[in-house]
This record gives structure tokens, sequence and C-alpha cells, in this order.
């Protein structure tokens, strides 16, 4: 590469639970630059995932967090042309896209859900991800599923 890499900005924790995968979260979660408005939708579904949880000992965070790794997907297909035709061949996934990916698929299929406010839509796709059941796990073992249908054309591998 002619030019070096850009750094990683450090993260700061944000300041309930103090984790930074959260502040990633929120990051995602945030529109026009309004992260209090986020953080609020976030603390906000995650009461709400308190609320709905029942008797099972996890904290919202633990909830949250399973839910995170339920979505995060492991192989990913990616189209590679060789003699003129189009492969989809199956990757694995470095672990910092596998988190983004989750988060994003996360907020997308919440928003996409019908709910009175973001927060109960975040909760609910979060408690239902939580489960292995929802929009965004769906997503998740489709994409294995295209995968595993394409791993004969494994061996084109970039």
């Amino acid at each position: 590469m002619r030019k070096t890499k850009a750094k990683k900005r450090p993260l700061l924790p944000d300041p309930k639970f103090n984790d930074q995968l959260v502040t990633r979260f929120v990051n995602n979660l945030m529109l026009d630059g309004k992260k209090s408005i986020a953080f609020k939708i976030f603390y906000d579904a995650l009461d709400i995932v308190e609320t709905k949880k029942g008797d099972n000992e996890k904290t919202a965070l633990e909830i949250w967090k399973d839910a995170l790794t339920n979505v995060m997907p492991h192989v990913e297909v990616r189209s590679r042309r060789v003699g003129g035709a189009n492969f989809q061949i199956p990757m694995p996934i470095r672990a910092d896209r596998k988190i983004s990916m989750a988060m994003k698929w996360l907020i997308k299929y919440s928003k996409a859900r019908n709910d009175k406010s973001m927060a109960l839509k975040l909760a609910n796709e979060v408690v239902a991800a939580s489960r292995e059941e929802g929009a965004a796990y769906k997503k998740k073992s489709d994409t294995h599923k295209m995968a595993e249908a394409n791993k004969a054309f494994s061996h084109f591998k970039f």
C-alpha cells in the first residue's frame, strides 16, 4: 500500500456500564451526531430488557452481549471473478468485522420492527436475538447457509 494505515482511535467507555463495546454500539445507533439521544435509546432499551427478562439471573447487559454473539457471523461470501464467471466464495471474517456486522444488523432489523419507540424496537430485537430468534439472527443463519452452499468454490480463495 502507498499510504500508511490509519490508526485505530481509542473509544471511551460508556458512563453507565464502563464498557467500550456499548460505546461502539451507540456510535452505530447514533443519527446526525446526536450521541446523547442514542445513549438514552440504548439505556431505555436495556431497562425494557430488564423488565422482560423474567427470572433468569443474567443482567440486561449480559442479555445484550449474548444477543450480539448470537448474531455474529463467522463466514461470509465474497464475489470473485474467475474465467469470465462470478463465484461466491466463502471467507472467514475478521473479529472486528464480525462485531460491526452484528451491531449493524441488530440496529437495522430493530428499525424495521413495528413497535412504538426505537427503545422498544431495540429491546425486542435484543431479546429475540438472545433467544436465537428474530430477523437479525435469521440474517446470520442465511449468511451461513449461503457460505455452506458455496463451499465447493472455496478453492478460489483470494
